[in-house]
């Protein structure tokens, strides 16, 4: 137990770790799915042209970028049971993380929208599509290509931030690390773990991501 790194203790606690890593993944596919969607329907409501609607939902986008995660996440477990709101702490955490992102991505979305050519929406009123058929038809696969690379960074941010999460006792991997060395005083083993985890899969989510870029890039 004296050595530097002893990789035996490492071997030993490793199924812990794999168990809550599947809490991370599972946190992380299911709050960015729920980003992409959210995201996308702000960023549409956003460019409404009912400008009151268009205003409380860039108020809303803007609050909840300049405000910590940590906050919003505490504000979900901790305050709404008093108001008769209560959630178990995987969904507060992952409801929590997905609306902080669907925020970030919403820009996103906005900034690929706003590249499409102006022709591409003139041209669909002069064929009088309706603007679902426009969205879905014309624009979308055009904004969605160019902003796949700044989608992918926030999946990968998204996955880093999971941590977070612990502060309303989700145990997600760097959780379980930090309660593996408060029961053996041993916390090398257990961050470093972890820490290659993160490493790991970010790498992984940045490859996939990549490989659809190129899929779906236009010749």
């Amino acid at each position: 137990m004296n050595q530097f790194f002893d990789v035996h203790y490492a071997v030993s606690i490793l199924p812990a770790l794999l168990h809550a890593s599947l809490y991370t993944v599972l946190i992380t596919i299911v709050g960015f799915a729920i980003a992409l969607v959210l995201g996308l329907l702000l960023a549409v409501l956003r460019r409404s042209h009912v400008m009151p609607l268009a205003k409380v939902v860039a108020f809303f986008i803007e609050f909840v970028r300049s405000t910590p995660l940590l906050i919003q996440v505490y504000v979900l477990f901790y305050v709404l049971p008093l108001y008769g709101l209560t959630m178990s702490a995987l969904t507060a955490g992952t409801i929590g993380i997905a609306v902080h992102y669907a925020c970030y991505t919403s820009e996103v979305y906005r900034a690929g929208l706003n590249g499409v050519a102006r022709g591409q929406w003139e041209a669909s009123c002069a064929l009088s599509l309706s603007p679902w058929r426009t969205y879905r038809s014309i624009v979308l696969p055009q904004a969605i290509r160019a902003v796949i690379p700044a989608l992918g960074n926030y999946l990968v941010a998204m996955f880093k931030d999971t941590p977070v999460l612990s502060a309303i006792t989700v145990v997600e991997l760097m959780q379980q690390a930090k309660n593996i060395g408060s029961n053996t005083f041993r916390y090398l083993e257990p961050i470093t773990l972890a820490g290659m985890f993160f490493l790991v899969m970010s790498v992984t989510f940045a490859y996939f991501v990549r490989r659809l870029e190129v899929r779906l890039r236009l010749p």
